[in-house]
C-alpha cells in the first residue's frame, strides 16, 4: 500500500498550463502502475493518463497532445503536465496507484489500465479550474 498526496491544482485561463505533482510514500513505488484520474461535478471519475513501471503510457483521447504524464522513481513523484487547458478540463484530479502491472487490452495491444476499478490507492485530489 502507498500513500499519495497531490498538489499543483489551481485556477487558470483557457489555454494556460498547470503541473500536478503526486508525492508517493509507503511501499515500493517503482513496482506500481500509476495514474491520474479526474472527476467533474455530476460525472463519473475517468482516467486521464496512466503509466507503468516500464514507462509505458496511455492517455484519454480528450487530452492527447496536451497532457504529459511522467514519473521520477528517485524522487518518488508522479507528475502531470497540462498545457492548452480547456474549460472542459475543470475537475478534481486524483493520483492513483495499483500494485504490480494493471493492464487492459485497448485496440490491438495491452496498455496500462485506464479503469478506476483497477486502482487500489487514491490521493485526496487537487482542484483544477479553467475559466473560458
Amino acid at each position: 500500500q502507498v500513500q499519495l498526496v497531490e498538489s499543483g491544482g489551481g485556477s487558470v485561463q483557457s489555454g494556460g498550463s498547470l503541473r500536478l505533482t503526486c508525492v508517493v510514500s509507503g511501499d515500493t513505488y517503482s513496482l506500481y502502475t500509476m495514474g491520474w484520474f479526474r472527476q467533474a461535478p455530476g460525472k463519473e471519475r475517468e482516467g486521464v493518463a496512466v503509466i507503468d513501471s516500464k514507462g509505458r503510457t496511455r492517455y484519454a483521447d480528450s487530452v492527447k497532445g496536451r497532457f504529459t504524464i511522467s514519473q521520477d522513481n528517485a524522487k518518488r513523484t508522479l507528475s502531470l503536465q497540462m498545457n492548452g487547458l480547456k474549460s472542459e478540463d475543470t475537475a478534481m484530479y486524483f493520483c492513483a496507484a495499483a500494485p504490480g502491472w494493471r493492464g487492459r487490452y485497448y485496440g490491438a495491444s495491452w496498455y496500462p489500465s485506464m479503469s478506476r476499478d483497477d486502482y487500489n490507492d487514491w490521493g485526496q485530489g487537487t482542484q483544477v479550474t479553467v475559466a473560458s
